[in-house]
């Protein structure tokens, strides 16, 4: 039978994690480097398993120090709400709220899922990266950002150890500039047949489904340009050089700032929308808001 866990080892080797090195992490605690050494050496005997090793003159963690360390912090990080709770000092956070964008993802979208946390008073300053999902889920497994918005859920097989909440979908449709469009008359979707379309890049969930949809459907656009930034494909057919395809939900937003016309519904095809955290329960005041008013506005409360 394994022994009780001891609390005090395990906040040894968060603040070592934390802090980044043996020695940062001594001085932060108060202790010398043997006995801190010591004390993450008995942690690692009780659970049977490494958590830190050596490479070159730092200390990475391992598969089991990544798990380890990620209920680390959420109990810490539970004890340090508790105390902030109830010594009345639990109020808002007014640290930066960084969140990485997935360059699929609409921005028309990211920008409506992140306004509650721009309308907050006093809130948080919003940092944002924009990045393939990859990368980004790198940042996250680094601490650099503290979510991610992302097209698909965390892909089978990541190194990184996070966690997927689906926050809702929205059903998709296509616009076109008003002479693209007369060019190419008759009801949707047999006018797309032939006609020049702009598509996200090949690798996206929205990709794919799209070419399954086409082929379903018997059609053969031409496919003008592929674009891994959903804005700057918007800005293409903006110029009126494709048909291109965008949420439902943010329809009026794009006919209003492209000045286009939307030409009809792709049926079948959605676009969905997912957080990554590190945090299986997310504690963050701000990014339980932001991720409640997504849910309702994309139907998935």
């Amino acid at each position: 039978m394994a022994g009780w866990l001891n609390y005090h080892h395990l906040l040894y080797f968060w603040t070592v994690v934390r802090e980044g090195s043996v020695t940062a992490a001594a001085r932060s605690l108060g202790l010398a480097q043997p006995t801190l050494s010591s004390q993450i050496r008995s942690l690692e005997a009780s659970l049977g398993t490494r958590l830190l090793e050596r490479q070159g003159r730092q200390l990475r963690l391992t598969a089991a120090g990544q798990s380890a360390f990620r209920y680390a912090d959420e109990i810490f990080g539970l004890g340090q709400e508790l105390q902030a709770t109830l010594t009345g000092a639990g109020l808002p956070s007014l640290a930066p709220l960084t969140v990485g964008i997935s360059d699929a993802l609409p921005k028309l979208l990211a920008r409506q899922l992140l306004e509650p946390a721009l309308q907050e008073a006093p809130g948080p300053r919003l940092v944002c990266w924009q990045d393939r999902t990859d990368r980004l889920l790198a940042q996250l497994g680094l601490h650099e950002v503290e979510l991610v918005l992302a097209d698909q859920p965390l892909p089978p097989g990541s190194p990184i150890r996070a966690f997927t909440h689906e926050l809702g979908r929205s059903a998709v449709a296509f616009f076109a500039a008003a002479p693209l469009r007369d060019e190419h008359p008759g009801p949707f979707p047999r006018c797309l047949e032939n006609a020049p379309v702009l598509l996200p890049a090949k690798g996206t969930a929205l990709r794919r489904s799209l070419d399954d949809w086409f082929e379903a459907a018997g059609l053969r656009p031409r496919v003008v340009a592929e674009c891994s930034d959903s804005a700057l494909l918007k800005t293409f057919g903006q110029g009126g050089y494709g048909f291109f395809p965008a949420p439902q939900a943010v329809a009026k937003e794009v006919v209003r700032q492209y000045q286009v016309k939307r030409v009809g519904l792709a049926k079948g095809v959605e676009e969905r929308l997912y957080a990554l955290t590190l945090e299986r329960r997310v504690r963050r005041p701000e990014i339980q808001a932001l991720l409640q008013a997504a849910r309702i506005r994309l139907g998935a409360a």
